[in-house]
């Protein structure tokens, strides 16, 4: 199963980041530090989110990367969707038997699972913007522990 990869948590840490800043710039080596990770990577990623529109960059001295929309216009399915590709869950990498009675069926029925799931993280990562996150770790940083 290939699931999802750490993308988009780098992406969803970057955009909060971005956010936090209110209009500044960081640098992917800043942004690196905070994830503790390396910019090359960063950098990878915050491409994906230029690409999709979320971010900017500019270059030299007092460059770096800022947020291309507002906080509150930006899903974290956004951001999901930027750096993911393919699909979350997948079929067995071989075929089961088709003598089988539960190998004959089980494929076209998690098809319809698996698509179901998807749509329900897609709709629930499309509830919380980058904005709403960014109070949520104000707050839960200032000792609110409350979801």
């Amino acid at each position: 199963m290939a699931g999802l990869s750490s993308r988009s948590a780098v992406a969803i840490h970057a955009l909060a980041m971005l956010a936090h800043r209110r209009g500044g710039s960081l640098t992917s080596a800043e942004i690196a530090d905070s994830l503790e990770s390396n910019p090359v990577l960063v950098r990878r990623v915050l491409g994906r989110l230029r690409d999709a529109g979320l971010v900017r960059s500019a270059e030299g001295r007092g460059g770096g990367w800022s947020l291309a929309r507002a906080p509150r216009d930006i899903t974290l399915h956004d951001a999901y969707a930027a750096v993911e590709e393919g699909q979350i869950f997948s079929r067995h990498t071989h075929p089961p038997s088709t003598s089988c009675e539960v190998g004959r069926s089980i494929g076209d029925l998690l098809d319809v699972e698996f698509q179901r799931a998807e749509r329900a993280l897609e709709e629930q990562l499309g509830r919380t913007t980058v904005a709403g996150l960014l109070q949520q770790i104000l707050a839960y940083g200032n000792g609110s522990r409350n979801r």
